[in-house]
């Protein structure tokens, strides 16, 4: 990361949430084979041609410099996004293939698997493009991105723009795009009090054993991610939200996936034998409107909430999900979240190497049993990609070592995605297929 003072017209400076992104892109470089990088997949119900695809985004992108941006600090040592020249030349990251029926070729799971895994070029390169055109007929766009600069729902927006780009009504939207943001320099007895309070958190949180999988073994091999994909077709996703509205209540879908979640990982933790008291969650929630992302296109946006929930509890759904909602009212009425937005702007100051090495330090370096995320509706609006038909769009993201696991949950046209994360080696081939289908029994 260099120091540079730079011009006014450029400046993104880098919120707490995002300079935690670099955190976690820092450790996954340490102890994976690439950084926070996200997977944005889309499957087509017919072949697109790929020179198509790449002459599009090449015009496309070259409206967007901030892709091949880096971090830099301000004169103030705040840290922030340096946006190169808009002439500059940048070289689109796009890769095409076909996959032919024969085994030898692999399946189309593998070479998405791939792509995610890969490391981006340089500093400057947050972002690659994949076409997948297979004999059956069906094809896949893949986007892959830095955590950095996209959240899951700005990468969804962010495509949505390139087709609104293919239909000659993009410029209008480019200009709501916001590519400025302040240092957030002034009000620092705000932030001590929230980092104070943050402190509190973990350390009521630290009192009880914590279930966790050795991901530290695991780490260092350098070693990429596996994911296992759980699609619901609309019938099914249908009874799913009716079932979340008996048993969770309106608007309470997010409560009862984690719910689902967590009594299925429960049936992995048990087969292992472990036996401390409870389990840490950190969950993701995207709550922002439509017309938000539309503005906050790029960077990191979502909204962190942290749960413990204890082991003696989960053979009473009912009782476990109110003990959710109860903990999620709990910190909504704290202001836990937007404390976490505060406080995480005090870290920005220090290196990220230091930052790792305090992020462990809670809970004996584990710090947290596993990753969940539920990302809501998609962004991407259309029932079309580059003249196809979209038969599902879902997520494949890194997911922070440690826990080293997650699960992902994202709907697309009234079909719901549960998406298994899992650093390879971590979870045997047969746990993985035990836990995919306890998902499947407990939604």
């Amino acid at each position: 990361m260099q120091v540079v003072i730079p011009s006014f017209g450029n400046k993104r400076y880098l919120s707490g949430f995002d300079w935690v992104m670099g955190v976690v892109d820092h450790v996954l470089k340490k102890t994976t084979c690439a950084g926070n990088i996200s997977q944005l997949v889309f499957k087509l119900d017919s072949p697109v041609d790929p020179e198509t695809v790449q002459s599009c985004l090449c015009r496309c992108i070259k409206e967007f410099p901030v892709l091949y941006g880096r971090v830099a600090r301000d004169y103030n040592l705040a840290p922030y996004w340096q946006v190169p020249k808009k002439d500059k030349g940048n070289s689109l990251n796009f890769d095409s293939r076909r996959m032919e029926n024969s085994p030898q070729h692999g399946n189309a799971w593998s070479f998405m698997e791939e792509w995610v895994n890969t490391p981006f070029k340089n500093e400057n390169e947050h972002s690659a493009f994949h076409l997948l055109n297979t004999n059956g007929g069906e094809s896949y766009f893949a986007m892959t991105f830095d955590h950095r600069l996209f959240d899951a729902r700005g990468a969804e927006s962010f495509v949505h723009l390139f087709q609104q780009y293919l239909t000659g009504d993009c410029n209008s939207h480019i200009g709501d795009v916001r590519l400025t943001a302040s240092a957030e320099l002034s009000q620092w007895a705000d932030k001590f009090r929230a980092g104070k309070n943050i402190n509190r958190k973990i350390i009521a949180l630290s009192k009880t054993s914590m279930r966790s999988l050795p991901v530290t073994q695991y780490c260092e091999a350098k070693k990429g991610f596996k994911f296992s994909l759980i699609g619901f077709d609309s019938q099914k996703t249908g009874e799913i939200y009716e079932n979340a509205y008996e048993d969770a209540g309106y608007l309470m879908v997010m409560p009862y996936l984690l719910s689902v979640a967590i009594r299925a990982m429960h049936g992995l933790f048990e087969s292992r034998g472990l036996s401390a008291d409870s389990y840490i969650i950190p969950v993701s929630v995207d709550m922002r409107s439509s017309q938000d992302i539309k503005q906050e296109l790029f960077f990191n946006y979502a909204s962190m909430f942290l749960f413990q929930i204890h082991v003696d509890m989960l053979n009473d759904k009912k009782a476990l999900i109110n003990e959710i909602k109860s903990q999620m009212y709990e910190q909504v009425q704290s202001s836990l979240p937007n404390n976490i937005l505060k406080a995480s702007l005090l870290l920005r100051i220090a290196p990220l190497s230091l930052l790792r090495k305090l992020f462990l330090l809670p809970f004996g370096g584990k710090f947290a049993s596993f990753y969940f995320s539920h990302i809501g509706k998609c962004s991407y609006q259309y029932p079309e990609f580059m003249g196809a038909k979209i038969s599902n769009i879902f997520h494949m993201p890194r997911v922070p070592t440690p826990p080293g696991i997650g699960i992902i949950f994202n709907s697309f046209d009234g079909q719901l995605n549960a998406v298994i994360s899992c650093l390879d080696g971590l979870v045997s081939d047969e746990e993985i297929f035990a836990l995919e289908n306890s998902l499947r029994s407990e939604i």
